[in-house]
């Protein structure tokens, strides 16, 4: 009984949750730079975050992208590239202010 569940569960559960870390990492590193971004689009500060912050952060962004790509996982290539498309609205609306 014991090695139908285990291996129910290595089947099922351990790659849904290796997707699930997956999604986790690409909303983690896009919300990286969100909340300085609104705070200085709202006028709460005047700091934007560093150079170095964003261009790691996008560099990481670009390589998860490729891993999409590679895979051809469409839900991940979508979530990556809205995540580009909104973070490049803000920082033009910052810019162009």
């Amino acid at each position: 009984m014991t090695d139908r569940i285990r291996k129910w569960f290595f089947e099922h559960v351990t790659p849904a949750s290796s997707e699930v870390f997956g999604w986790l990492a690409v909303i983690f590193i896009h919300s990286a730079t969100i909340p300085t971004l609104l705070a200085v689009l709202t006028g709460l500060s005047d700091r934007m975050p560093t150079v170095d912050l964003v261009l790691l952060t996008w560099a990481g962004l670009a390589c998860l992208f490729a891993q999409a790509a590679v895979n051809r996982n469409m839900l991940q290539i979508i979530t990556i590239s809205a995540g580009f498309m909104m973070q490049s609205v803000l920082m033009a609306l910052i810019f162009f202010k």
